[in-house]
Formats: C-alpha cells, structure tokens, sequence
C-alpha cells in the first residue's frame, strides 16, 4: 500500500510531547515545507490522492490500534459511523429474525457493537480474549441444564408451596395475585410484566458490554460473579428439581404423590380436578379462568405482537420444566443488583433494586415460580457477591497492590507504558473506571 503503516504519522522521538493534530494536518504541514531534494517528495503522491490519504490512514488504524492514548489516532468520526452501522445491522436484524432472545446469538451481535465501539480506543483481540471464553461457560451451561434427567432426583411439588403458605399465613401469593388481579384478556399492565420477564435474557448481558467499556477489571469480576451463579443455580435444581405453580395447577396430589419429573398433567390445560394442587380460583374477575395459569407471555398479546409470544412459549418448552429451586431470573437480577450498588448513585441503586423486585413479582404473578424459589435466588446472589468481595479483598486487591509496587520499580508510569514508550500488561489506562467499593 502507499500509505503510511498504522501510528506512523504520530511517532516521535524521545522526549517529544503529545502532539493532537491529526494526520490530515501533519501531511499539509509537510507539503509546505520546500523540497530539499527528489527522496523528500510524499510516500503518498505516486501512489495514493493526497486527499485519499488521511482516509485510508484512519481506516487502516482502526483495524490496528496502538494502544497508548498520546499514540492513538482520532478515529471518531470511524467510531461513530461504525456504531451507527451496528444500529442499523440492529434494526435490519429484529425486523427479519425479531429480538435474540437466545444466548449465542445475543452474545455475538453484542460483541459486534463492542468491536464498533472499541475504534480507536482498544485492540479488538481483547474482545475474543475476554468475551469468548464467557461465552463458551455459558454455552456449557446450557448443554449441561438437563444433566438432572440423567440423575434422576425427585421433583417437589407440594415443598416450594407449603413453605409460601407458611410464610403467607395459609395464602399462595400466585394464586392469591392472580385470583385478584387477573383478568380473561390481558389488562396493559400485562405488557410490563412479559416484558420485565423477558429482559432477563438481555438485561444481565446489555450490562455486562457496558461495564466491559468503562472497567475491564470490574466486568471481569462481574462475569465470575454471573458464571458462579448460573453453575451453582444448576446444582440447585439438579439436585432438589421443583416445579413451578403453572405446573402444579395442572396436577392432582394423586398424579404426583411419586415425585414424578415429567408427568403427562404437565401438558394438560386444566387439571382434573379445579386447580390442582393450588386449588380454585375465586376470581376478583368472573370472566377470567377460575385456576392458576403460566401467563409470562400473555402481555405481547395486548400490544397483537404474537410472534413474540409464539417464541416464548417455544423457549419454555424447550427448557428444563422443573429448574423452578432456585430462580435464576431472581437469582441474576438480584445479583446485578447487588454488584451494581456501589458502582453507581441513588438513581442507578434505585433502578437495579426497582428490576429486581419487578422481576420477582412478575415470576409470582405469572405463575413462573414461588416466593420460596425467589428467596433462595436472591440468597444464592448475596452469598455469591459475599465470596467475591471476601477473595477480592483477601487476594485480588493485595495482588494489585503488589503488582504496582513491582512495575513502579521496574520504571513502568502510571499509564502502563514502560520508560522506553513500550506497551506493557496492564490494564488500559484510558478506560474510565467503574467505581469499586473501598476495601
């Protein structure tokens, strides 16, 4: 190529300081300097327009980036046009395929926003490095849910209800919510609760990206944190498999009394006898059905999107039908939650604990869970974020500390640049830092 390789423009010599006039205004600046001979003539004038230099200057930096920000190039406006292309791959994506409401599919456009948003600013390797060994835990994840088939355990229908009744004073709070709130059709307030339900499957990664920009070290904590609750959560409902009040609605003690996984009432609309194990309904609504009903999609009917209530009743019935102990939807969103709290002010606290609370009443409502399934999520994320401040403090911190003291006595600056201009291992010195709780 006739043009200057990637940070040519903006190399200096020892001592020089930081110079922020773009390519485009070194070559002219160049260009007026009278030539001393014919080996002083521009690299680019017999090969490439003068005009088209600084173009094919900016898109070739932006495939490979220096990474010291008084080396960097200005690749805004290269930034900006390829975020609006992400936008726009967006847009042409949920208007042929809908939303990616699966984890691979998400996990890779979201990276491609991420690779758009990191001109100029970061290596696009780092993306492979951090976000594909995430993304492989997951996918094992999920060939490795319905591991509690091949183990056989029993599944508890009558334990998540005796404990809510308990701590109800003899009330189901699924059954009581939609014995007084549910109505035949959905009501608009519908639309809310299906959509709280499904931004679980966005909500937790949309979070992530946007910690992955500001602070590495904290998403990296952040997925170890959303790593160890998926997995634990799975040995949860492996070994004590629980199922969830739609089910129990449609079953009689007599069809369950063996503890049975993958009974045929399951698939039944109505139970035998009105209400199942829940029992009837006396609706504050005649008109509405007079037992429990699994109803997490009904609000996409309100607003006539019924392909996306199609998908989520096709998601469901692929999952594992009894990985109700605990709720990884309360579970994550509470961990969230709980990560987000010192990293953010009264407004974000606000919001992260506000989706965590609407998401637990819309898993009650909806006949998705108990409140037993939703209490044992919330207290597998609070002993998970425990653990994580215990080893960050006890280990992490002091490695850091350590790390420092190290690379300030072999002649490292606070920028991460050796003495010598050359990159060193740490972390990038131009993210902007998500606050992290004092140890």
């Amino acid at each position: 190529m006739g043009f200057p390789r990637p940070g040519r423009s903006t190399e200096r010599g020892e001592g020089q300081k930081p110079d922020d006039t773009n390519s485009a205004d070194a070559t002219l600046s160049r260009s007026d300097q009278p030539p001393s001979g014919p080996e002083s003539a521009p690299e680019t004038s017999e090969v490439d327009p003068p005009e088209m230099a600084p173009v094919l200057e900016d898109l070739a930096a932006a495939a490979e980036m220096e990474a010291e920000p008084e080396n960097r190039r200005d690749l805004t406006m290269v930034r900006r046009i390829a975020v609006t292309a992400w936008f726009v791959l967006m847009g042409v994506h949920i208007a042929l395929e809908g939303l990616a409401f699966d984890r691979t599919r998400l996990i890779i456009l979201m990276c491609l926003g991420l690779a758009a948003a990191s001109i100029g600013r970061r290596r696009f390797i780092t993306i492979i490095l951090d976000w594909a060994p995430f993304a492989l835990i997951l996918i094992l994840y999920d060939w490795t849910r319905n591991i509690a088939q091949v183990v056989g355990m029993p599944t508890h229908w009558n334990l998540a209800i005796d404990f809510d009744a308990f701590l109800f004073g003899g009330i189901t709070p699924t059954a009581w919510l939609q014995e007084n709130l549910k109505q035949a059709s959905p009501p608009w307030w519908e639309v809310i609760v299906s959509v709280v339900y499904m931004s679980y499957f966005i909500i937790p990664y949309a979070v992530a990206a946007w910690l992955w920009l500001k602070d590495r070290a904290a998403w990296r904590r952040y997925a170890a944190c959303f790593v160890a609750t998926t997995f634990l959560a799975l040995v949860g409902y492996t070994l004590v498999p629980g199922a969830p009040p739609w089910a129990a609605a449609r079953c009689t003690a007599a069809e369950v009394q063996d503890y049975p996984r993958d009974p045929i009432c399951m698939y039944e609309p109505v139970a035998k006898e009105p209400g199942g194990l829940l029992g009837p309904l006396d609706n504050a609504h005649p008109d509405a059905e007079p037992y429990v009903e699994r109803i997490s999609a009904r609000g996409w009917n309100f607003l006539n999107i019924h392909a996306a209530s199609n998908l989520v009743t096709l998601g469901q019935g692929k999952s594992n039908l009894v990985a109700a102990i605990p709720s990884l939807h309360a579970g994550l969103t509470m961990l969230l939650a709980l990560f987000m709290w010192p990293r953010v002010k009264a407004l974000g606290k606000t919001l992260f604990m506000g989706y965590a609370f609407a998401m637990a009443f819309a898993l009650v409502y909806s006949a998705e869970h108990y409140v037993f399934d939703i209490v044992l999520g919330w207290a597998l994320a609070a002993a998970v974020i425990a653990a994580y401040q215990i080893v960050d403090r006890k280990y992490l911190i002091p490695r850091q500390k350590r790390l420092a003291a190290e690379a300030e006595a072999a002649g490292i600056d606070a920028t991460g640049t050796e003495s010598d201009g050359t990159e060193s291992d740490r972390e990038d010195p131009d993210a902007e830092k998500v606050s992290t709780p004092a140890s």
